[in-house]
């Protein structure tokens, strides 16, 4: 259910006086509160704020080397999976190419 389905519902209680005053603007404070938080989890977007291609730990472009720095995940298991991705219908290939292209360099 959207937000505003959310607060029409309220609405609608309050005006039925289902609600009081004080309880819809309690709920309604809640409501938007909560739809106000980060869209991801806070240590996520660090990380993601912090993703940049590695120029020490890389074979190629540094991907892999700057999801590890990132992440804190080993380079050898970004590479591993990106490989794995690769020999499945090449996914890894497209996704590799895409993180050289968007993500920064150091």
């Amino acid at each position: 259910m959207s937000l505003a389905d959310e607060l029409l519902k309220l609405e609608q209680l309050r005006e039925r006086g289902s609600l009081s005053a004080a309880e819809f603007e309690r709920a309604k404070a809640r409501l938007l509160n909560e739809a106000g938080g980060e869209p991801f989890p806070p240590k996520l977007a660090q990380s993601l704020n912090r993703l940049r291609r590695s120029s020490s730990d890389k074979w190629i472009a540094g991907v892999c080397g700057g999801i590890a720095a990132a992440t804190g995940v080993e380079a050898w298991i970004w590479r591993l999976l990106l490989a794995l991705l690769f020999f499945a219908g090449g996914t890894g290939l497209v996704l590799y190419v895409l993180l050289w292209i968007f993500v920064p360099a150091e």
